[in-house]
Formats: C-alpha cells, structure tokens, sequence
C-alpha cells in the first residue's frame, strides 16, 4: 500500500507556481515524490534549485519565472509542454499579503493583490485550458480563509483572495463539460514566509503565531504539509467528482465570530 501511494501520481504532469517556498513547495515535492513530472515555477532561483534537491527526481522541470509577466506564463506553458508533453494538473499558489484598511490600503498595494492574486491565476488557468482539456485535468487554487470570511487590516488581500474563490466556481461551471475539475483550498494561518515578506519582523511574527492558538479552536496554526495533503487530495483521481469546492483547512478558523 506504501508503493502505491507514493506512485499515486505516476505519469502525471503538475504545474506548480510559488514552488520556492511555503505551500507551493511542500506540494511540489510531495507530488515528485508520488510520481508526477512537475514544473517548479518561482521568482527566486537559488530557492527553486533547493526544492528540486527535495524533489528528488530528474522529472522535474525549474522555471525562474515572474508571474506578473504575460511573456514568462506563456513561457511556463510552453516549457512544460515541450519538456513533458502536455499537462495534467495545474496548481496556482503563488501569492502575496500585505497590510491595510479602506482607508490606508495604497493603490499600488491593491493592484500588487490584485495582479498576483487574482490576474495571474486568471491568465495561467486561461492558458492552461487547451492542455488541460487534452488531458482531462484539473485545476487547484490556493485562496484562504479570507476568502470566505472578513478580516480588518488585510482589505486588498481578502477581497484577492474572494476573487479566487469566484473564479474557481465559475470556470469549474464553464470546463465541467470538457472533463477539467476547478478546485480551490481554503488555509488558515499556515507557517510560511508570506506574512514575513508582508512586513512583519521575527517578533511581531512570533507573537502572531502565538495569538493564532486562540484563533483556530483546534489550538494551533497549520503547517504546509498538511496544506499539500489536501491539494494533492483533490488532484487526484479519487476527488474525480469534486469540482468547484472551496475546501476550508483552517484549524476551524472560518467558523469562528468575534466574541
């Protein structure tokens, strides 16, 4: 039984963006390691060639890309595509946060949410489809819990991040008839850099970890690996009659009202 759930993915093809850190990375090794051809798609190169070392595979494929770029995600379909020939699932977990109300959020932070958030998923599902269709493949998105429920101070985020939400839904409706699942996860607060590369320094990070044990009411903030399981859950073969879900892995985070 072993054997066969790390070949779960064999002769797979993943595409995997934000593959240099946090969830995209624990989800692009763990799909190496059950067997998929993957391409790693990151900003960060020495970062990218680390996760190779973890994959530990010679199917996998590293893209130095930036995902704001319309020539780098044509870029991404057509490496893929020429090095592993088609494409069967596409994961889209690159992402960005950053702070503020409706009253100090900047315009340039708005449209950073919006274009990494939102537009670049958009544009790669966009790009992906006519693979994915040959191939009969699905589609999962990373949003949050701020998807599906309201915070104060991360405006620009949660409305990104709601957007995913939307977006998976529909084009889940709209590919269903060609045989392409749209599938989204839904995270609480995991530990990754996202929050550092946000603005916050090792201190105020701590304390905010330490205050997120009382914020999920299972007691305690998630780890990536446990983000990846699910991801590669609805990848799979077995969620081949899910599609269009928002699946919450969130500590219980999103059932939560301020007390």
């Amino acid at each position: 039984m072993g054997k066969e759930r790390e070949m779960e993915f064999s002769g797979k093809i993943a595409i995997v963006t934000g593959a240099s850190s946090g969830i995209g990375r624990a989800t692009a090794i763990k799909l190496a390691h059950q067997g998929s051809s993957v391409a790693l798609v990151g900003r960060n190169e020495r970062a990218l060639r680390q996760t190779v070392i973890e994959c530990d595979s010679e199917r996998v494929l590293a893209i130095t890309a930036d995902i704001t770029k319309d020539e780098d995600l044509h870029r991404i379909i057509s490496e893929t595509i020429e090095r592993f020939g088609g494409i069967d699932i596409l994961i889209n977990s690159a992402g960005v946060i950053s702070t503020g109300t409706i009253e100090t959020t900047t315009e340039a932070q708005w449209n950073e949410m919006m274009t990494i958030n939102v537009t670049s998923v958009f544009k790669l599902m966009q790009l992906a489809t006519p693979a994915l269709i040959k191939h009969r493949g699905n589609v999962v998105n990373v949003s949050s819990v701020t998807g599906l429920r309201a915070f104060p101070g991360v405006l620009a985020y949660c409305v990104s991040k709601a957007a995913v939400d939307q977006l998976t839904r529909c084009s889940a409706l709209e590919l269903a008839a060609q045989g392409i699942r749209v599938n989204a996860v839904n995270p609480g607060v995991v530990v990754t850099n996202i929050h550092r590369r946000g603005g916050m320094d090792e201190v105020t990070y701590s304390k905010f970890l330490d205050h997120c044990k009382t914020t999920h009411p299972i007691g305690r903030v998630g780890q990536t690996e446990e983000v990846a399981d699910l991801i590669l859950f609805l990848a799979s073969d077995k969620a081949g009659w899910i599609t269009g879900a928002t699946y919450s892995i969130d500590g219980g985070r999103a059932l939560t009202c301020a007390r």
